[in-house]
């Protein structure tokens, strides 16, 4: 099993994540965004929209991230990961939804300002981060886990942006249950870090 990714990669390094968190074998595969590597013709084989990361099993060749989280668990069992009641499903759905949408065009887009120099709207994206932050915070102060009793692949859709925020100016401070949230994840046995950048206000 190979993971296609780049180290600065959010999307990549939730991947990365639940692999570790599941004790899964796998060879990661660094892809030099800067040299434009996943626009050439060998990696738009394998993801024609030229994004990482990608998920290679065999045969089989999975990408988006959340997609990714999904074959992992489907393919090794693991209901805890993603549970198959209907009410359970549907919750963790609503959440790699959020980390698909409110935190792509918030902490996420934020944080690509610093880091890539995107050009976007930072102070829109800024906003957006912390309308999103307040909900995460508003759901944990009732629950350890944002979609449950324990962690699901919503937690790790939603982590690693959140966790580097604040490279994106996106102040954490006023979220104590989201910052607590983030210490249980990085308690799970097989975490992994997302790699630092120094910007923003961890500059």
């Amino acid at each position: 099993m190979k993971l296609y990714r780049h180290a600065l990669s959010g999307h990549s390094h939730r991947a990365h994540l639940f692999l570790s968190l599941i004790g899964q074998p796998f060879e990661l595969v660094d892809v030099d965004l800067a040299a434009r590597a996943h626009k050439q013709p060998e990696f738009l084989k394998l993801n024609p929209f030229g994004q990482v990361p990608v998920l290679v099993d065999g045969d089989t060749v999975i990408t988006d991230s959340n997609a990714i989280l999904v074959y992992l668990s489907k393919k090794h069992g693991k209901t805890d990961w993603l549970p198959e009641t209907p009410r359970e499903a549907a919750n963790v759905q609503r959440w790699l939804s959020v980390a698909a949408g409110d935190i792509a065009f918030g902490p996420a887009a934020a944080r690509l300002v610093t880091v890539f120099a995107a050009p976007i709207d930072a102070e829109a994206a800024i906003a957006r981060a912390h309308v999103v932050l307040k909900r995460m915070d508003d759901t944990l102060a009732d629950s350890a886990w944002i979609a449950g009793s324990q962690p699901t692949i919503a937690d790790v859709a939603l982590y690693s942006y959140t966790a580097r925020a604040p490279e994106g100016f996106v102040d954490l401070q006023d979220y104590a249950h989201v910052r607590a949230w983030l210490a249980r994840i990085e308690a799970l046995p097989g975490f992994v870090e997302f790699q630092r950048t120094p910007v923003g206000l961890t500059a």
